[in-house]
């Protein structure tokens, strides 16, 4: 029992009261991670340590509370206290976390999640042995080796946790990198598609939208970003590779379907203020009629009295270069103001503050785009044959495309590697 002596001979209490009691008193005190006693290895710890601390402990209940602490951190991946503790002390949204990772903790809000820690730092620095030894006055030692012991760790530190609070952030933005918004729920994405193709050729269009990311890392308030030209150019995946970018730590990209755009106004006011810069990357953007996403968008890009934070930006891509499609039918001879209803539909372009064209590729731009992922796939085949069949798959196809490219070189060797003996 020496750790737990020695933890309460720190503290302020009166020298005559039980370790467990000390314990028990310091868990219902923590304030700063409240949150943290409802998690289920806790929750059964505190049951654990208020049994031990009884004047009558029962026997029973020790062992099945201990034996739960033990199955909840295994079920939770974990075989110490300390680890998991570290985990949801990183990764999950506390006041103390966010505070701290923005500059904005407050003195009292400091000295409490400082205690916290102090008081998970001992717990989860206690040995199976001191648990035994404890559980054993009341059940024998036969009984308490029964038990299964979960590993002591004892590199919880406040100072620890700051700095990297400091350093990454809190919650789940620290942990990943992508996130899809659907549902009015923010998913974090764990592996995202970060596509190797995108990276070969439109350099002067890839170098524009770097640009661009680079400021608002920087904290420069920049530019909504509309990306539009032919399918297939690697709009998207010019987007998704900034992700990529060894200095672009601190970049986060939210995915947002267009189904979803009512939500931004929403989910801006949740990212004002973190530490991470925030792309709102809507692919594939378009419209049939002026709905109700449209508006949205188009108040939200300019014209909402709310300002938008230095630390979000809006990416979009897009086939049709005004976002709206448009027919002849649509401009009949009885419109009265023929040319405002025209501008009208054609307005939501136009607020975004750049705007870069991804043209289809000429011949010889595909044919050495369709060379160099040939290489990189490790594709052998004559360059005359190689042309060829590129040619050929243009033709079917009817795209001259980065996207063409790729297909055309993942369809050639599956053909090269099928044949082989």
């Amino acid at each position: 029992m020496i750790k737990v002596m020695n933890f309460c001979k720190k503290e302020r209490f009166d020298k005559r009261m039980e370790p467990w009691t000390t314990f028990a008193r310091r868990l219902r005190a923590v304030g700063a991670y409240r949150e943290f006693l409802r998690l289920p290895p806790v929750q059964m710890l505190q049951l654990l340590i208020e049994e031990l601390a009884s004047d009558t402990p029962d026997g029973d209940r020790l062992m099945d509370h201990f034996a739960g602490v033990f199955y909840e951190l295994q079920r939770a991946g974990w075989d110490s206290l300390g680890g998991y503790l570290w985990e949801h002390l990183r990764y999950d949204e506390t006041p103390y976390g966010m505070a701290a990772a923005s500059g904005t903790a407050n003195p009292s809000l400091t000295d409490a999640a400082r205690q916290d820690i102090e008081t998970f730092a001992a717990l989860a620095s206690l040995d199976g042995e001191t648990w035994r030894q404890a559980i054993a006055a009341t059940v024998g030692e036969k009984t308490a080796a029964l038990l299964p012991l979960w590993r002591a760790d004892d590199t919880l530190s406040f100072d620890a946790l700051n700095d990297a609070y400091r350093r990454d952030g809190a919650g789940a933005f620290a942990r990943h990198k992508a996130f899809l918004w659907t549902g009015h729920t923010l998913l974090p994405v764990a592996d995202p598609d970060l596509e190797e193709y995108a990276l070969i050729g439109y350099e002067d269009e890839r170098r524009e939208v770097w640009d661009n990311t680079r400021a608002l890392l920087s904290g420069c308030f920049v530019n909504n970003m509309l990306l539009y030209g032919a399918a297939g150019t690697g709009k998207s995946a010019t987007v998704k590779s900034l992700l990529r970018e060894p200095d672009f730590g601190d970049l986060r990209i939210i995915e947002l379907d267009k189904q979803q755009l009512s939500d931004i106004p929403a989910l801006v006011r949740r990212l004002a203020g973190l530490r991470q810069k925030f792309i709102l990357f809507i692919d594939d953007l378009s419209f049939e009629t002026a709905d109700v996403g449209y508006s949205v968008l188009k108040t939200v890009l300019e014209g909402s009295i709310e300002k938008r934070p230095a630390n979000v930006v809006i990416y979009a891509t897009s086939n049709r270069r005004h976002l709206m499609r448009e027919t002849f039918s649509e401009r009949g001879d009885d419109e009265v103001h023929l040319r405002e209803s025209i501008a009208e539909r054609t307005a939501l372009s136009e607020r975004f503050g750049i705007r870069v064209l991804f043209r289809s590729l000429n011949k010889d731009q595909y044919l050495s785009m369709v060379h160099t992922m040939a290489e990189q796939a490790g594709l052998v085949m004559e360059e005359a044959a190689l042309e060829k069949a590129a040619l050929q798959w243009e033709r079917e196809q009817a795209s001259r495309t980065p996207r063409s490219a790729r297909q055309l070189v993942q369809y050639l060797l599956s053909q090269q590697n099928t044949m082989k003996p």
